[in-house]
């Protein structure tokens, strides 16, 4: 079965393409700081209209295979993922040994999260 047909995995992959997308929107604007504020908002606007064409349907395939905190704790671990990996490369804003295990703590409440799912 194609992982994109796969209806545990899909909303998944959905999700990180929106976190992408999220992720720039909110925080890519940091490396343009000499533009007006109003032009930075509707870039972000315009950046989030992907991150939505991705989320809603994500979370509308997601709900009939996970739970809502399910999708949520899923959201969350990508948007840490994605976001460590934006700010190191993108940023240039490595992430140091206390990030590590803020999000090593994290993942250990997501394994309780799913933990009727193992």
């Amino acid at each position: 079965m194609p992982i994109f047909s796969n209806p545990l995995t899909t909303p998944v992959f959905m999700l990180i393409c929106s976190n992408v997308f999220m992720t720039f929107a909110w925080y890519g604007h940091l490396k343009f700081k000499d533009q007006p504020i109003y032009v930075v908002i509707l870039a972000s606007w315009g950046i989030a209209f992907f991150e939505y064409c991705f989320a809603v349907p994500a979370n509308r395939l997601g709900s009939s295979v996970y739970s809502v905190a399910q999708l949520k704790t899923i959201q969350e671990v990508i948007t840490l993922s994605v976001f460590a990996v934006f700010s190191t490369f993108y940023l240039k804003q490595p992430l140091g040994w206390n990030h590590a295990v803020g999000f090593a703590l994290i993942c250990a409440g997501a394994f309780f999260i799913f933990k009727d799912k193992l």
